[in-house]
């Protein structure tokens, strides 16, 4: 069996059906490698989340590559990346053209309010499964609390150490 189609098609599918960018395609990604495809196991999806956060580009486009090259070497880490980006520019080349004559509608405005609800619930449901397989004691729960806590309360991305590209408003003065 020839699995660079394979490849090619389940992550074309997490990339067609997922929006929010690479963190609201992290359940999928489990669903589809670990449980449907069986190309990882938990434990592997978690190291390459982790690597694919620390090494330039998206999330989510890292991990396909990773498990693409994983199953098939280069020639598979080329096509799963290929497969996860190809919807995503047959999409936004198709709507390019024709969104801003769209954007001043209501019930466009409305739908893409309503994707970015179902962006935080994708991102919240992998938050949730990352964190049970990563917090597993005391020491782990901490080092959780206080990147979280540093990542809401300063200007600066926890893990990277560097400062954010879109800095907070500033705080209105209280008369």
């Amino acid at each position: 069996m020839n699995i660079y189609p394979d490849l090619f098609l389940t992550f074309a599918k997490v990339g067609g059906m997922t929006f929010g960018g690479g963190y609201a395609m992290l359940p999928i990604l489990q669903r589809e490698v670990v449980e449907n495809k069986g190309w990882a196991t938990e434990e592997e999806l978690a190291d390459y989340f982790a690597i694919g956060q620390c090494t330039p580009g998206i999330i989510a486009e890292n991990t396909a590559t990773f498990i693409g090259q994983k199953n098939k070497g280069i020639g598979g880490g080329i096509i799963a990346t290929l497969g996860l980006v190809f919807p995503s520019l047959v999409i936004i080349s198709l709507l390019a053209g024709v969104i801003t004559a769209f954007s001043h509608l209501a019930w466009v405005n409305h739908a893409f309010g309503g994707i970015r609800v179902c962006v935080c619930v994708l991102i919240l449901n992998g938050v949730a499964k990352l964190y049970k397989k990563a917090v597993i004691d005391p020491p782990t729960a901490v080092i959780f609390l206080t990147v979280a806590l540093g990542s809401f309360f300063t200007f600066y991305q926890v893990i990277t150490l560097r400062q954010s590209r879109t800095p907070r408003p500033p705080r209105r003065k209280s008369r």
